[in-house]
């Protein structure tokens, strides 16, 4: 069923289950953040990543995947300029049916995308992508001189193909498919191919950006 849903188009992917921090300074998503909080909670909006254009400034009406995901509020903050500082985690992910801008924000015409296992060998290849994702982060380690201590994992299919996207070093489009992927398995399993790429360029170049392994940008809901 469609559904109207307000939306922040932005340079990154938010995937179910992970938590992001945003800073709301534009007037459009002031005014959006406004119209949040004259509802009863959950209070939702959507994430969709931006495939051209801008986060950004008065020429960013831009083209926007077609995949995204509900983020609800978890911590809402006014700022004393204006600005709202919030804390969300995804919800759901959903499909971008159209585009209203009615509103000073972009409003997006949704439907709801089932999150499913995918069928028997789902098991398997969750145990796979876990020993290969502790494989690349020991990599990553190993790259920047550093000691990764890696906490459990979890077992349930759907939401370490979550963490696992979240976590990784790669671009946005990657990134996108992966959140688009339409079941765990799937998603699982073009992980494991992407494991597999990254820990063999970590093996050959010096020059790949080391992240700061204290914290990520997502972390486990």
């Amino acid at each position: 069923m469609e559904d109207m849903l307000p939306l922040f188009p932005l340079g990154t992917v938010l995937f179910p289950g992970m938590v992001l921090p945003l800073q709301v300074f534009e007037e459009r998503y002031r005014t959006m953040v406004s119209d949040l909080l004259d509802r009863p909670e959950p209070r939702e909006f959507g994430i969709v990543a931006i495939r051209k254009g801008r986060e950004v400034g008065t020429e960013n009406l831009h083209e926007l995947y077609d995949v995204g995901c509900v983020a609800r509020v978890r911590e809402l903050e006014p700022m004393a300029d204006g600005r709202y500082s919030l804390v969300v985690v995804g919800a759901r992910r959903f499909r971008l049916l159209g585009t209203d801008d009615s509103r000073p924000y972009l409003r997006g015409g949704v439907e709801e995308l089932p999150d499913e296992a995918g069928d028997d060998e789902v098991a398997a290849e969750a145990a796979a992508v876990q020993a290969a994702f502790r494989d690349y982060l020991n990599a990553l380690a190993d790259r920047a001189g550093a000691v990764i201590k890696i906490a459990d994992l979890p077992d349930e299919p759907v939401l370490l193909s979550y963490v696992v996207a979240a976590a990784m070093i790669i671009d946005v489009q990657e990134r996108q498919g992966l959140l688009a992927a339409p079941d765990g398995l799937s998603r699982l399993r073009a992980e494991r191919q992407l494991l597999t790429r990254e820990r063999a360029m970590l093996r050959v170049t010096t020059s790949r950006p080391a992240p700061d392994l204290s914290r990520g940008p997502y972390n486990p809901n």
